[in-house]
């Protein structure tokens, strides 16, 4: 069994504690890894370290940053296969998603890497006749605390730190209990790349404990949070002494909606990718389904088809599984608990709906019918390969249906119709709205919650800008020197 360290000021070192976590295995529910586990002593060493470097690493070019940033993304690559084992043994998904994500990750280093000419001021004419201009500069926010998720542990990592390098902030960077060691594997990258001590630093341990530590500190500019609307509640009330900035990524119940005239094909690949892809664990991915009654019994007919061809099991023997685990047991236990509510509340089953015996987390793709709105499956996050389905009968009351909701992260919509596309687009309560598309961020793009699903935003000039702070200059100059 591996047993990994923080990284703190460029040292790999254990907790004063000296106590360790254990990381389970949610296919085998086996252990197989072990971290250590941090208080808040190593919190403010961590943020101490960062806060003394930032002031060296702004300094340098950013075309100096954005080589290190290019230097990472080789070495994650080239170590791409140990990462992946990792990642899989600790969060469940299949190897093949694994190293789905470590490359989409790199993707994204480099995507950052190349922001490195692009960072960009302004000059404004000032009021006062010809006499005056306004600069605005962007400097970096300062030293930044990345608090990543267990269901994309390594994207979400370089998603958060990559931008923040680049801008010339230093991060503090602190992994779900869940999948802690990929995060702290990636801290030996790091180290091998070369960055200055300080500049990154890894830290493991209770979230509460850390995230408290994290928020009252006042050398923190910047909380970056992937996580639950419940911790980005805490973050905000335990931060607000010190009125720091946070940018929140939290929780999500992506309305899919198909229309009379879809193609269904497409519409039904797509549909079934987003509700599987990572076992139904992704924020963004299809957690309700409305579908124009004049089809609804032909497409459900093909949903269900494509979910009963899907496989589950270890994703490490049979990497080509279309789902691994869920992240643990009381996880199906608690997707499996809303199913029942929701039969009980009037809907039926038609595929799945059971669990599984054995020792891993795994859970059934499972299709609900006649689902009320009102019904706690189709109004709260399921985490899960569960897919609820509705019926409607106009684009209006389609568009009603989907903003029903306290979340408003992504959404879908399946017309050839450009009057209903830009009804949607115009009228959508989300911050993203994917057409004839399975959802899925681009790298330039912005991905950004509405109402309780964040604050802030990734991706994509606008997510970089989130690292960057503004300094106006106003000044007056003489005019009659010639």
């Amino acid at each position: 069994m591996e047993r990994f360290k923080v990284y703190i000021n460029g040292v790999f070192r254990e907790a004063y504690s000296s106590e360790f976590s254990a990381v389970n295995n949610p296919a085998t529910g086996k252990i197989v890894y072990e971290v250590p586990k941090c208080d808040a002593r190593e919190v403010h060493e961590s943020i101490e370290a960062a806060y003394k470097a930032q002031k060296e690493w702004c300094k340098i070019t950013a075309v100096e940053r954005g080589n290190y940033l290019r230097r990472l993304a080789e070495k994650v690559m080239e170590n791409a296969d140990d990462l992946a084992v990792i990642l899989s043994k600790e969060q469940g998904k299949t190897l093949h998603q694994s190293m789905g994500e470590i490359t989409g990750a790199t993707g994204l280093i480099e995507y950052h890497a190349n922001w490195d000419r692009r960072i960009e001021g302004e000059i404004l004419a000032g009021d006062n006749s010809n006499k005056e201009n306004i600069m605005i500069f962007k400097e970096p926010i300062g030293v930044v605390a990345c608090i990543m998720p267990w269901n994309f542990p390594v994207y979400v990592l370089f998603r958060k730190i990559a931008p923040a390098l680049l801008a010339g902030c230093t991060v503090v960077c602190k992994p779900s209990g869940e999948t802690p060691a990929s995060t702290l594997a990636i801290a030996k990258i790091i180290d091998e790349v070369g960055f200055p001590a300080g500049t990154v630093n890894f830290i493991s341990g209770k979230g509460s404990v850390i995230g408290e530590a994290i928020a009252r500190n006042p050398k923190v500019d910047m909380i970056t949070v992937t996580g639950s609307v419940e911790t980005g509640q805490e973050i905000i009330r335990a931060s607000s002494d010190n009125v720091c900035k946070v940018s929140l990524e939290l929780g999500g119940k992506a309305p899919a909606i198909v229309m009379e005239d879809a193609d269904l094909e497409l519409a039904a690949d797509c549909v079934v990718g987003s509700r599987l892809g990572n076992a139904g664990q992704i924020c963004n991915c299809a957690e309700r389904l409305y579908v124009h009654q004049n089809i609804a019994e032909k497409f459900i007919n093909m949903i269900k088809e494509r979910m009963a061809a899907a496989t589950y099991g270890d994703g490490i023997d049979n990497p080509e599984h279309t789902m691994g685990a869920m992240i643990n047991k009381e996880a199906t236990i608690r997707v499996h608990n809303m199913v029942e509510r929701a039969v009980a509340a009037g809907a039926n089953i038609i595929l799945g709906g059971f669990l599984p015996e054995g020792s891993g987390a795994f859970y059934p793709p499972t299709i609900l019918i006649n689902v009320s709105q009102k019904s706690e499956i189709m109004q709260e996050e399921v985490f899960g390969p569960v897919l609820p389905v509705a019926t409607f009968k106009t684009a209006n009351e389609a568009l009603q249906l989907a903003n029903d909701c306290k979340y408003g992260l992504t959404s879908s919509l399946y017309t050839n119709d450009y009057n209903t596309i830009m009804l949607f687009s115009n009228n959508i309560e989300f911050g993203e709205l994917y057409v004839n598309r399975q959802q899925g961020e681009a790298y330039h793009g912005y991905h950004a919650g509405w109402k309780l699903s964040g604050i802030g935003g990734d991706d994509g000039k606008h997510g970089f800008q989130e690292f960057l702070k503004t300094r106006a200059v106003y000044m007056n100059y003489k005019t009659d020197l010639y």
